[in-house]
């Protein structure tokens, strides 16, 4: 196979009519619904989705949810808010603050701060960042809290892995409420959920189960993150959203998918995906990326590692027979 830094460029006129032709299939002939509910999250994924729903299915036949919270980026919502109008939809918004102080997830998040940061409070913003220099020397994985004010500037500590599951645990719960709210409107509407995950999260398990995990259809589940550009470029998704950084958007302090997951920009990451996933050799991509053997290892041994710890998130429950 002969590797190159465009192999992973696409048809978008082609892939478009694929990708709608799909929705409307599932939609009106599998599932048997009425249309489809798509949470905009401000970001390039929900919004290459909504449009491809729009275009499948007519504006009259899509719903689009926005579910911000009180850490939430307020740019989320704004974008949101703006592509849903340029398309033409109905939109709802539902704050799930509310939600989460009953659930005790900023209480219990925050309590594991305070233990490493005894003077956070709301004075402080927060996010967690994985080490940056994957590809520049074997390292150890490990997570570092980074708290910032206008006070103190910015502290960081590095987590142990009983902290860092007891935040992430916690930050997840925002994720699994936005589900409950997407589905309550779909069944209210009797529409089916159009789930926003790419393939690049699929492959690393880059999302969280029975969160943005769980949903009905995944229309774009075979798209690299650089092709999901592509996608969204030619059917006009806004600017805005095109320059957006990718983001969780579940910190109250801004943090990348790179920084909290990749540890590498998406144009990188892809290609290296795509190699590793067909079993391509260090040599056959190093000139290609300008990449030396040892780095390209690095990557993969990475790649391999969050496989491994996240299988389990594309199983359905074993049972006995």
């Amino acid at each position: 196979m002969l590797f190159n830094k465009n192999i992973l460029e696409i048809n978008c006129q082609k892939e478009a009519e694929r990708i709608q032709q799909f929705i409307k299939k599932q939609v009106f002939t599998y599932f048997k619904n009425r249309g489809a509910v798509v949470g905009l999250s401000g970001g390039v994924d929900s919004a290459l989705v909504s449009t491809l729903c729009v275009n499948a299915l007519g504006k009259e036949k899509v719903l689009g949810l926005i579910l911000p919270e009180k850490e939430s980026n307020p740019i989320s919502k704004t974008y949101a808010h703006n592509h849903a109008i340029k398309l033409g939809i109905q939109v709802e918004e539902v704050d799930i603050t509310q939600h989460l102080e009953v659930l005790g997830t900023y209480n219990d998040r925050n309590n594991v701060i305070k233990k490493i940061f005894p003077d956070y409070d709301d004075e402080y913003t927060f996010n967690v960042t994985l080490p940056q220099n994957l590809l520049e020397k074997d390292r150890i994985s490990y997570h570092t809290l980074n708290i910032q004010s206008s006070k103190s500037g910015t502290q960081n500590k590095r987590l142990s892995s009983k902290e860092w599951l007891e935040i992430s645990s916690a930050q997840n719960t925002k994720q699994r409420i936005r589900m409950i709210n997407l589905y309550r409107h779909a069944e209210r509407n009797n529409y089916l959920v159009a789930g926003t995950t790419n393939k690049s999260e699929v492959m690393q398990g880059w999302f969280c189960k029975h969160g943005d995990g769980a949903v009905d259809i995944e229309p774009i589940a075979h798209l690299f993150k650089t092709q999901v550009y592509q996608l969204a470029k030619h059917l006009a998704v806004p600017e805005e959203i095109l320059n957006r950084p990718p983001s969780p958007d579940t910190y109250s302090l801004p943090v990348t998918d790179e920084q909290l997951y990749f540890c590498m920009p998406y144009d990188l990451a892809d290609l290296l995906l795509y190699a590793f996933e067909n079993h391509l050799s260090e040599d056959q991509v190093s000139d290609s990326l300008q990449l030396s053997p040892e780095q390209i290892k690095r990557a993969f041994r990475d790649f391999k590692s969050k496989q491994n710890a996240t299988w389990h998130l594309h199983q359905l429950p074993p049972t006995l027979k």
